[in-house]
């Protein structure tokens, strides 16, 4: 069984929101309402700044904190290790936002949340996730990390990794390249 990850490389991020327009356009999202999202760091001084766009969406945990809280089970892993929400489960009690601490869950339009899927219905008919096939930039890369041959392991391999908030321990599915200063 395939174990899907992502590589983000925020080194290359220019910042131009296709990764997440592409998404809300995939999903019919209203503009309000985002799987996925840039956060920007400026650090320096005048006029030596440096601008890090780091892309953030659901870190598709292996220990997903969302899961364990969630009093219906709506909240759940697939064998592949992608987190999704059951929407006919979820009584849109949030205790999953309050857990996730990367808020990556947005509340629709009927009260429950929702967030990104990594495109779960496309990739296991062997599509890409929308927010990778967008990037013009190559920031992203997605795959399965059993496979020797997925793209994702030869972008692993090359880079100095991190990962947001480790010492929260949930073992995210989201690899980011180190920062360069």
């Amino acid at each position: 069984m395939a174990r899907y990850a992502m590589f983000i490389d925020q080194n290359k991020c220019t910042g131009c929101n296709a990764c997440r327009v592409a998404c809300q356009m995939q999903w019919g999202l209203p503009p309000t309402l985002n799987y996925n999202w840039l956060e920007e760091c400026v650090e320096g001084q005048y006029p030596h700044l440096t601008r890090l766009i780091t892309p953030v969406q659901c870190q598709h945990c292996d220990n997903p904190p969302c899961e364990e809280v969630c009093p219906t089970k709506a909240t759940y892993r697939t064998e592949e290790g992608v987190v999704l929400i059951d929407s006919k489960k979820c009584i849109g009690c949030k205790y999953c936002m309050v857990a996730c601490p990367y808020n990556a869950r947005m509340i629709n339009e009927n009260g429950v949340p929702e967030k990104c899927r990594f495109c779960y219905e496309y990739v296991r008919n062997g599509e890409t996730p929308v927010c990778v096939s967008t990037c013009m930039c190559n920031v992203r890369v997605f795959g399965d990390l059993d496979d020797p041959s997925s793209p994702i392991h030869a972008a692993l391999a090359d880079q100095e990794l991190e990962q947001l908030l480790p010492a929260m321990e949930t073992n995210p599915r989201i690899f980011y390249a180190k920062k360069r200063r």
